[in-house]
């Protein structure tokens, strides 16, 4: 079990399928801390989303969207459990679950869905699982111009610096996990974007 750290929803208990690992309720909030008012009316992406726990975090700080892609079936049926708990103040036009491995989440995305402002990813910790997310985001094209991506990953994982359009913002680390933070190169040097 793990608990919504902030928002409208704090303290809700979210069920996490045994056999997948969690995002620590400290690097979440750590995440969302970063993020600040960022995400509130944000168009979000909770990707390799397991039980759901950062998309439903993002709609308990005000996202107005948030697509989850999670290949399996079991955990996309946690993902709904949980989001069933949140009804009825959160609509279920708000969300949407898409039980597709990564590369054909963001390509259905791509093909029904405005871009998306911030995307979210915690892949599997193993070797390239990060890179590969990164390269099927660039090429489906579904981050709005002044979007940013956070990729959760272990210490020793290897991201690019720059991938396509995107380049590496910023780094925070706590304890062997790692969150890096991407943005298109030409907004590196401007505060936090604003959505619009």
């Amino acid at each position: 079990m793990s608990r919504i750290t902030g928002g409208e929803f704090k303290g809700f208990t979210l069920k996490i399928p045994g056999k997948l690992r969690a995002t620590e309720a400290k690097v979440r909030q750590a995440l969302f801390n970063i993020l600040g008012s960022f995400i509130e009316g944000a168009r979000v992406v909770d990707g390799f989303a397991g039980s759901g726990a950062l998309g439903c975090e993002a709609l308990s700080r005000g996202a107005e969207f948030v697509a989850f892609i999670e290949s399996d079936g079991e955990a996309a049926v946690t993902i709904r459990d949980n989001l069933a708990k949140l009804s009825p103040e959160v609509p279920p036009e708000a969300w949407r679950v898409l039980n597709l491995d990564i590369e054909r989440g963001f390509r259905t995305l791509a093909e029904r869905e405005a871009p998306f402002d911030v995307v979210l990813l915690d892949p599997p910790y193993r070797a390239d699982q990060g890179k590969k997310a990164l390269n099927a985001l660039v090429d489906c094209a579904i981050l709005a111009p002044t979007g940013l991506v956070a990729v959760e990953h272990e210490r020793r994982a290897i991201l690019p610096v720059t991938i396509g359009p995107l380049s590496q913002w910023k780094q925070h680390r706590y304890g062997d996990t790692v969150l890096s933070f991407y943005r298109r190169t030409h907004e590196i040097a401007s505060d936090l974007p604003r959505h619009v």
